[in-house]
This record gives structure tokens, sequence and C-alpha cells, in this order.
């Protein structure tokens, strides 16, 4: 009986579809569509063919891997082909496959290995007798692309091996990945350079890999990690499982990814699936998933494959961290300190398993370097982002009824004229009587002052009331008042009361930091506190002895001084030291002397005795200043291993320099001194 005409026109759309964003993926670097978009239209292309199999074709998407290489490389043709995987999306899926495997065996049980699934390109790497003689793409399985020249040019993979550990010819297998870091000086540079950006570190790898000139793949700063054995012939015989045969390939010098687990059980292999999506966000690569893989490598050859898809392995995919979705508006929020901040109003999409409406776009300059318009398809991310980001523009997507941004004249809160200071980013309110920027003032003042109970719902009904016109006004609340508000009863109100009389006593770092001054964060607030020990000090202060405090540059002074010049701000001061609340530091007990006083360390690298943190709380104690970055002002820098540009820094000013064991020496005699004057 012949097939559904409807259901026949939908699977030659299906297939153009897949072979079109098959070839922007893998020939052109430039994909239009999400992966999990990509994977969507191929799971529905693969249920069809399932439910008629008489439609399945040679040249199906569903029988092919990737794309046809390109002719201006050199065609190899892979022995044993590189397979694609099939996907797994929940624990369900992972149980039929296993199920599946379970069956074909008779039920014998077996071990597994899981590693996690590099976002990069899938290369295979040819040794003979000890030398790289051959390095390819993966093409579309069958044949990949001779991209020898490029690979050699990439540190981590061994021009030669041992050649009594490993067999006389093979082949290993690998993606060759972009790190994060990189791929964000890349983006950076060709930003200043006015070149469109990657859209992600795995398209940024491929366009490396695939580059004619090998010069251009060698400042791409690339990486490795090896994922199999593809075939060997000859020489030293290699274990008769993967995990072990991993082990070797480890020992005779390549890279493999150190987070590669053995599990004796599919609960395990479950258990580290859940464990690396909630842990991914701190590498510094982009996974999308899990392999897990059966261990033996009799079980691999018992199952063998169906089509291009090994039964013996299973790709988990994570939610997707990237979507692609339609920009609707450009909306704006007014920030504490007058900022106007651009943000994206989007078609809802699904990232990471969350709904997505809404995503950072940073500022104007930003919307205009990456060319993003209202209208456009763009790619949004959250990649262990709590705020989703636009990364930028599908621009093959356009029709060209986009519109371009444009910053508004006016406050959308206020009315105020925006101003945009030269040289800076951020268009700004100016009006300090800004309703929002009244509001996360107060959202700030009440967070870092740490009085519990005064959260964002009631800092909103403090305004809209009118009991609060600033942060000092919270001062003046009493419970008659505060039982005004909705879902407020007696109980919340005295506690809210408590919450406020205890902020009065906290730390003066902690004020200068809840007042909101610009470009003044905590830890730039504890070095103004411990310099001028009173807000009256500091509002008394010249730019001039701000700058002289360790880690603090002209920016930050002149925002410090303008902040105390403004009449509205010196009345909310007035206000909160009439209120009781502590503007000066209280003053610290005699405890002999502080050998390391008017001293400031900068300490880089990893120490052996301590972490970092531990190391600056040392010279705190002993009365020093424990900087962030190398200047004039530092009197030492701590080196411990892996050392970077501060080291080259302190050496090019002449500052002196510490190893670990001359610091731990330099400590125990401050320490004497210190016990000695007591």
């Amino acid at each position: 009986m012949p097939a559904d005409p409807v259901i026949v026109e939908r699977v030659k759309h299906l297939r153009e579809q897949i072979n079109h964003h098959n070839y922007r993926y893998y020939v052109l670097d430039s994909p239009v569509v999400s992966d999990a978009e990509y994977d969507a239209l191929m799971r529905e292309l693969k249920e069809l063919e399932a439910r008629f199999p008489e439609m399945v074709s040679p040249d199906s998407p569903t029988q092919r891997v990737g794309a046809p290489p390109l002719a201006e490389f050199g065609v190899v043709t892979h022995p044993v082909p590189l397979l694609s995987l099939a996907n797994a999306f929940s624990d369900d899926d992972l149980d039929a496959w296993h199920q599946r495997a379970s069956k074909l065996l008779d039920g014998r049980a077996f071990d597994l290995v899981c590693e996690l699934k590099i976002d990069g390109l899938a290369i295979a790497l040819v040794y003979e007798d000890g030398m790289l003689k051959q390095g390819a793409t993966r093409g579309d399985g069958l044949q990949g692309e001779d991209v020898t020249p490029n690979l050699r040019t990439i540190k981590s993979i061994p021009l030669t091996v041992p050649g009594g550990k490993a067999p006389r010819r093979f082949e290993v297998r690998g993606e060759v990945y972009m790190p994060r870091t990189s791929f964000r000086r890349l983006n950076e540079e060709r930003a200043r350079q006015g070149q469109p950006l990657f859209a992600n570190p795995r398209n940024s790898a491929a366009g490396s890999v695939r580059q004619l000139d090998s010069r251009i793949t060698a400042e791409r700063r690339l990486d490795i990690f090896v994922y199999a054995l593809g075939w060997a012939e000859g020489g030293t015989p290699m274990p008769d499982n993967h995990w072990e045969t991993m082990q070797r390939l480890k020992e005779i010098g390549f890279k493999l990814n150190p987070n590669s687990r053995q599990c004796r059980s599919l609960d395990e292999a479950k258990a580290y699936c859940r464990e690396w999506g909630e842990k991914r966000a701190g590498l510094d690569y982009d996974t999308d998933g899990v392999v897990i893989k059966a261990n033996p490598f009799s079980v691999q050859g018992q199952l063998g494959a169906v089509g291009r898809e090994p039964r013996w392995a299973i790709a988990y995919k994570f939610p997707a961290e990237q979507a692609v979705t339609q920009l609707k508006d450009i909306g704006i929020n007014v920030g504490r300190t007058g900022s106007l901040n651009p943000y994206a109003i989007l078609e809802p999409v699904q990232v990471s398993g969350v709904t997505v409406k809404q995503a950072t776009l940073h500022n104007e300059d930003d919307i205009r370097r990456k060319d993003i318009r209202i209208g456009d398809w763009v790619i949004v991310e959250r990649a262990g982002e709590v705020i989703p980001q636009v990364i930028g523009p599908v621009r093959d997507r356009r029709t060209g009824e986009e519109r371009e941004f444009r910053m508004p004249e006016t406050c959308p809160e206020c009315g105020a004229r925006v101003v945009k200071p030269e040289g800076e980013a951020m268009a700004r309110c100016p009006n300090t009587a800004c309703p929002a920027q009244i509001y996360e003032s107060l959202r700030h003042y009440t967070g870092v002052m740490e009085i519990e109970g005064a959260g964002d719902a009631l800092c909103a009904q403090l305004l809209d009331k009118g009991l609060v016109r600033d942060v000092a006004d919270l001062y003046a609340l009493t419970q008659e008042r505060l039982l005004t508000l909705e879902r407020m009863g007696d109980k919340l109100a005295v506690k809210v009361l408590a919450q406020i009389e205890g902020s009065k006593t906290r730390p003066l770092a902690r004020l200068i930091f809840a007042l909101g001054i610009r470009h003044v964060g905590e830890r730039i607030a504890e070095l103004l506190a411990r310099h001028f020990a009173g807000v009256e000090a500091l509002a008394a202060t010249s730019e001039d002895n701000i700058t002289k405090v360790p880690d603090i540059g002209p920016a930050i002074a002149a925002s410090v001084v303008a902040y105390f010049r403004e009449p509205r701000n010196l009345k909310v001061l007035d206000k909160l030291w009439k209120a009781g609340v502590r503007m000066q530091e209280k003053a610290a007990a005699a405890t002999g002397p502080r050998p390391f006083t008017g001293k400031t360390f900068v300490v880089t690298g990893t120490l052996d005795a301590f972490s970092r943190d531990g190391a600056e709380a040392a010279i705190k104690a002993l009365g020093g200043t424990a900087g962030s970055s190398v200047s004039r002002k530092t009197d030492y820098v701590v080196v411990g291993r892996e050392a970077g540009s501060k080291l080259e820094k302190a050496k090019g000013l002449g500052i002196k320099v510490l190893n670990e064991a001359e610091f731990l020496e330099l400590l125990r005699q401050a320490e004497a001194q210190t016990k000695k004057g007591q």
C-alpha cells in the first residue's frame, strides 16, 4: 500500500532541512539552528522511517554521519568508519538502550565507561612507527578532510609516541575543542577588527581546524581530548577493553579527559550524568552530554552496529545551553546608579531546561558590535549563567523587516534627559530622585546590611505607600506604619524592625558598600574603611588621597568624591547618622607590633601551604594589605605554581618577588617579631 502523500512530503521536507543544516554545521561551520532544533528534526525523521521502513533510502540523513569533505582539502578514507551515536534525552531512554543491549547479550552483565561529550570537531590521527602520519576530520564518517598540517599546530597532540608501548600502526580518535577562555579572547579580537563573531566555541574550533593556512590554526589555542582507539596493526597489542586501552594511550602521551569514569552499572552511569549536568558550567570547555560505552571490546563486537550507530554506545544529551529564538523587542531597566540597561524580550524558548523569555544585552555598544536588531532570530545562551544572554543574531534568517535599536533620549521611569558620559559604555539617567534608582538602591542597601524580611516586595510597597523616600527612612519606620502594608502581621513587623535596628551596628565597610557608590564593590569598600576609618573622613578627602590606597585608581576615586559632593547624598548620610547608624570603624585594640603595616602583597599562582585566601588572611593579620593587581604601589609579589602575567609585570617593575619558601620564612620572622613585642 503506497504511503500517505502527506507523510511522503513531510519526509522529503525533513531530509532537505537536515541536509541543509548538515552542510551549514559540518562544511560552513555556521549553523542557523540550535542543536535542540536539529535533534528534533532528526528524531522526527527517524520515527517516520521506523513507521514506514519502505521510505528508508541510502541517501537519507539518518544513514549518514555528517557532510562530504570540502574539495579544497585532500580526501581521506577512514578504514574503520567513524560512527555517529544514538541520543538519549532521559533516564527512560537509557533504560531502553541498556535493555536492548542486554537482550542481545542473553542477559550477560557488562561494565560501562562514561565520558563527557565534548562539543568540538571529531578527528582521527594515524601513527606509523611512532610518528604522526595523518590527521583527518570525520567528514561523513567514511571520508574526511586531510588537515594534518593544522592538527600538528595543536600542542596537546603528540607528534611522536614511544614505540615499545604502542602498536606499529594505529589510529586514535578525539575531539578538538576551543577552551572557553580562548573563545572569549578570539571574539574580543574579532570585535576589535570589526569581523563577525563566532556563535560558540564549537564553531570556532571547527573553523580553526579547517583553515587553508595552518598559521591561523596555530593562533587559535586549540586543545584535544582523545576518546577512542580506532584500529591497530602489529607491534605491542592493546588491552581487551576500552578503559584500559585509554589508560595505555594516556601512558604513551595522549591527552584524556580526566573526568571520565568506569561504572559498574547503569545506575552509576545515570548518577554520573546527573552529576555533570550540574557541574558542567564550571568547566573551561563546552560539553553537551555524556557518552556511555560498553567497556569490554568483546561486548562491543557482539553488539555491533545498526545503520551508522553502534549498539554498544549511546549519547545522553544534557538540556541545551543554547537555543535560537526571535527577539521581539528590546526593553530598558534603570539601575541603582542610573544606568539604562537594555534587555531582550524573546519569544519563549527552552534553554537548559528553563523557559527563557528575557535575556541580557549588556549595553548599547554591545548591541551595535554584535549587530543585533529587533525582529532578529538570535542565539540565546545560559551556559552556567543564572541570567541568559544573547550571543548574537542569525543573519541568514533576516527578512529585511528587522529594526536597529536606539537608546531612548529620556528615562523611561522619570522622563529625565538621558546622558552618556564620554568614554563610557552605559547611558544614564542623571536624576538621583528617579523612582527606579531609589527602588534599586533600597534593594541593594537592605541586602548588603542584612536586613532580613525586607525583600523586593516589601521595598516596592514601602516606596509605593510613600513610607520611605531613601534608605535612611528605613530607620524611621514604626510598627504601626508597617502594619498598613499588605501581608504584614504583628510578628513579621516586629522581626523587620529588629533587623533594621540590628543593621545600625554593621561594620563600616558594609555601610560604604551599601551606599551604592558607583564602582565601589565589597572589596573596595573594605579598603576604604581600613584607610579612612569613618564616613566623615572619607567624605572630606581628595581624589589624590584616595588613589594612594593600593588597588584604587582614578575612576574609583573620582566616583567616591562625586558621591560626597551630591547634596542629596549628604542629606541621606546626615539622616543615617542621626538614626544611630555606625559611621566609623571601631578602634582596634592594641595587639603589639604589626610588621607588615604599610606593605602591599599580591599573591599569584598556586601555593602548597595555603589557599590564596589563607595567604591573604595571614598577610592581613600581620598588618599588611593583600592586593589583586600588581602596580608600583606593590611591595611584594608572592608566586606559586603556574604564576602568570602578574609575575612578568612584577619583574618589569622591579618589585620584590617571593617564592613560597621565602614567603613562609618572611611570615615566620614577622610572627616571631609580633610575639616578641607582646
